[in-house]
């Protein structure tokens, strides 16, 4: 499943407080970057997730934020370093901003 259009204006809106991004499709989703720098993923679903490091991505885990994960071919999950914002942050264009920077402080 690709990424609407819909879904990319909404993270776009949703980011406008980091201007300016750039953004590239990528496996049926999309890449959100600031200063070359990946910060989040726009996953087909329309789902966002934020990319994480170090103590920040200890942080997301600990405050039950959901990673990203897959089952490779035998069944082996494989995780990898983003998290799904919360419902929350998806209706607080501020918040979701003050949590990506940290996410690019931490990049």
């Amino acid at each position: 499943m690709s990424v609407s259009a819909a879904d990319i204006a909404f993270a776009e809106e949703l980011f406008e407080g980091l201007r300016p991004l750039t953004s590239r499709k990528m496996m049926g989703g999309l890449c959100l970057y600031r200063d070359g720098t990946i910060f989040a993923i726009l996953h087909g679903d329309g789902s966002i997730w934020l990319k994480g490091a170090g103590a920040f991505a200890d942080r997301l885990t600990a405050e039950g934020w959901e990673r990203w994960t897959y089952s490779r071919d035998g069944g082996k999950v494989t995780a990898m370093p983003y998290w799904r914002l919360p419902p929350g942050l998806l209706d607080d264009p501020d918040e979701a901003c003050r949590w990506a920077r940290q996410a690019l402080a931490a990049l």
